[in-house]
Order: C-alpha cells, then structure tokens, then sequence
C-alpha cells in the first residue's frame, strides 16, 4: 500500500509512502524539507566532505511522484533548499525547471530558505487553498487545517520481528505535519516535546515507506519507548 488516507478540515488527503501528500480533489502534491543542496552547503562551510548526490536523489523521488500523480499545483513547504546560496548555485537547476515546468509551483519561505528563490513559480511565507493553511512551521495556536514541516518527525517501532525507524506524518484532528522529504535529512522522534505540545490525545502517526502504516501515535510511542528500555 503506497498511500494511508486521511481527513483534514473535512478535506480527504493521501498521505504518500514517499513522504509527501496528495490532495486528489485539487490535484495538489505537497511535499516538505526536501533540503537541497545539503551537501554542498556542508562542503563550502568547511564541513564533512559527503558524496554530493542527495540532490539528484530527491529529485528523482520527486519526479516519480509527479509523474505518476500528474499533480496541477506543487506546493514545496519551506526548506526546498538547505540555504538561499545552495539555491543559487544548486547543479540541478535545469532538472528541477524541467520537472516544474507546466506546473503551478509554490515556494514556500523556510527558516533554511527564509529569502526569495531565484526560481521559477511563486515564493510565499504561506497559503490559504480552501480550508487548509499551507506554511513551513506549525503554530500552536492555529485554526483548524494547517498542513506544515520543519520538524522531520520520524518513529521507531517493531514491524515483523525487526526493529525499524521510519520518517512519518504526524496529525490530529486539526493539523498535519509533514515527514522531510529530502534525501539528507535527520528526524526528530515523534514523542519530542516540541511535537507532543503541537498535537492532541486524538493524534496519529502515518509510517512513510512500504507498507504505508497508520497507528495511534500514543500507544506507538508507548511500544518505542518499551524497545529503548531492553
């Protein structure tokens, strides 16, 4: 199963195996945190020297799903870039106008991208389509419908006998927290204060990868927290 279904403000929303979200009545694909460039930002601020093909990957990835989704709107949610110089002198620009092209692409401003893309589409600090408020970082006091990033949520459970640590979707009955969707990307458990004051008793975690797995996010954080302790 490559998708979980869900409902957001009365909206039905897909969330995708490979991090990224579908909204099949808008014909939208929302993806977060794709961070690209990561590892030549590193590089020039005299970091650890990584093999530069994250970039290539993500977008790879996401082709793929546009490809097979043939979304009208792209709505990138903050962080596309992993600075405003990568996205001066990101190697794939040409591949990345190719996959936008035809397309109507928002550049959502991140905290890693805060400044206006060089790019094609459009660069907001967020966006309001229907009942959903589309922005980089959720905030505690937002109405209901608020779809976000930044937070690279991820969850550790037992799934067939092994042990295994996967990015995931977090969300509630009012909000929805997108999983990083760039190759290069750490996680924040899903049980971080930062997470757990975001999110109420009703919240659920949604595992990115084969099989899309949908769970209550309590009693999963319950089972991780029982793995950490043998």
């Amino acid at each position: 199963m490559n998708s979980a279904p869900l409902v957001l403000a009365g909206t039905p929303l897909l969330a995708l195996a490979s991090g990224g979200l579908f909204w099949p009545g808008e014909r939208l694909l929302c993806v977060a945190d794709l961070h690209l460039g990561k590892a030549e930002r590193i590089a020039r601020r005299g970091g650890t020297l990584l093999p530069p093909y994250e970039t290539r990957d993500t977008l790879a990835r996401l082709a793929a799903e546009i490809a097979r989704l043939d979304p009208l709107r792209v709505v990138c949610l903050g962080d596309s870039f992993d600075d405003n110089v990568a996205s001066e002198t990101l190697s794939e620009r040409d591949r990345l106008a190719t996959i936008a092209d035809g397309r109507d692409w928002l550049w959502i401003a991140g905290n890693h991208d805060p400044a206006p893309l060089g790019l094609g589409g459009r660069h907001l600090d967020e966006v309001i389509l229907g009942p959903l408020v589309l922005r980089h970082i959720a905030r505690p006091d937002a109405a209901p419908g608020e779809v976000s990033g930044h937070y690279h949520p991820k969850l550790r459970l037992a799934i067939g006998g092994r042990t295994v640590s996967r990015p995931c979707f977090l969300h509630d009955s009012r909000r929805l927290i997108l999983p990083a969707f760039g190759a290069y990307t750490g996680g924040l458990c899903a049980g971080d204060p930062a997470l757990a004051g975001l999110l109420g008793s009703d919240a659920r975690a949604i595992l990115t990868g084969e099989p899309c797995v949908a769970l209550p996010l309590a009693p999963a954080l319950a089972r991780a927290d029982r793995l950490s302790r043998r």
